[in-house]
């Protein structure tokens, strides 16, 4: 079995049955039974077409569950339509299917277990795996999804944000168990740029490669986050940072600029630096002006306060601070960090340990405590 292949197939295939009018749950009902009787044949006797074989059996699959529901009368009238089998159009629909799982309906987490149980190819086994959920839990997600989503058309424009928000939801959720949805965002979005030309999709494209390429680094061998600054720069995935790179400039050259393509101008100065200490922050702080500009997110200023202390020195970082809201997430990180270069170490351990203490995520939380750790020890060398 071929299992590239058939994650490839799964979301045209579901398409072509949802465009005969199959309403959305029914229709991944039926090519989930046709991928369970691939599994079951193809080893022995691989088909010539596979799609077509894939949307033969799931429609016959959908038409035998219509047979059976006397309840919805309307899909007997569809049993006389049948297609004869042969070989299915070589047309890509899954942008179709990006649309739909991308239903201003439906909360940002079912949005995305719906993207990645039809367009991703997963199980729902997986999925919760990925998410650290019980199978129940995400089955039941998923299924008030497609209710949510079964009677949809595909009449209408698509919201390619709205898709591009899923699509960066599943890479900032990572990796967990077998299930690496970091990757998993980057050949989803790769799909996308195949299926639209837009420079927005190019962005984030850019912007995952380059996030990605340094994810070896991020890491120390006992599990410890490791800052960029620290980072050994000579474990950067080299070829994602020039594809990313490459991609980036062909956006920008279109002179639409978005929001993605500016976080991905970011992310290409830290990456086109061979040191930390050669990192072009004045660059920096100019891409984070015009990504405040473009979103009036106080997030891009609270990173924006990071970028202006390396640039000009940490009191302007501090001064660019001063106007935000102090509840933000990462505030008091931030203003550790700030206040850590300027020489407060009293006042930066102080709120090291603060900021640990509101940290949601193990991995950071350990990190803030041991800078804290770190700084009180520097203090007491100090005396």
């Amino acid at each position: 079995m071929d299992e590239a292949l058939i994650r490839s197939l799964t979301p045209s295939v579901l398409t072509v049955l949802v465009r005969r009018g199959a309403d959305f749950a029914a229709a991944e009902d039926a090519v989930q039974e046709a991928l369970v009787e691939a599994v079951r044949g193809w080893a022995d006797d691989p088909p010539r077409d596979p799609k077509g074989w894939l949307v033969t059996v799931a429609w016959r699959r959908f038409l035998d569950a219509a047979r059976a529901d006397t309840a919805r009368r309307r899909r007997e009238d569809r049993v006389e339509e049948e297609p004869a089998p042969g070989p299915a159009p070589d047309v890509d629909d899954t942008l179709q299917l990006y649309f739909l799982c991308a239903h201003p309906s439906l909360p940002p987490s079912s949005a995305v277990a719906l993207t990645l149980r039809a367009v991703g190819g997963l199980t729902t086994r997986q999925i919760a795996r990925a998410y650290l959920v019980p199978e129940a839990t995400m089955a039941q997600r998923i299924s008030r999804a497609k209710r949510t989503v079964s009677g949809v058309r595909f009449d209408r424009p698509g919201d390619v944000a709205t898709v591009l928000r899923v699509l960066y939801l599943v890479f900032n959720e990572g990796y967990s168990g077998d299930v690496d949805l970091a990757a998993e965002a980057i050949r989803l979005t790769r799909q996308l740029a195949a299926s639209v030309d837009h420079p927005e999709v190019a962005g984030l494209l850019a912007l995952m490669l380059l996030h990605h390429a340094r994810r070896a680094a991020r890491t120390a061998p006992d599990g410890s986050l490791v800052p960029l600054a620290e980072q050994d720069r000579g474990r950067w995935d080299t070829a994602s940072i020039a594809e990313g790179v490459a991609i980036l400039q062909a956006a920008l050259a279109r002179d639409r600029l978005g929001e993605f393509q500016a976080q991905a101008a970011i992310a290409a100065l830290h990456a086109d630096a061979p040191t930390a200490g050669e990192t072009d922050w004045v660059q920096i702080v100019e891409w984070y002006d015009e990504l405040a500009r473009l979103t009036g997110s106080p997030v891009v200023r609270l990173n924006r306060a990071v970028a202006v202390g390396e640039a000009d020195g940490p009191r302007a970082g501090l001064a660019a601070l001063a106007g935000l809201d102090e509840a933000l997430p990462r505030y008091t990180a931030v203003a550790a960090y700030l206040h850590e270069r300027d020489g407060d170490l009293d006042r930066a351990a102080r709120l090291y340990a603060e900021a640990a203490r509101k940290a949601s995520d193990l991995a950071e939380r350990d990190h803030l405590t041991r800078r804290a750790a770190r700084l009180n020890s520097r203090r007491r060398e100090g005396r």
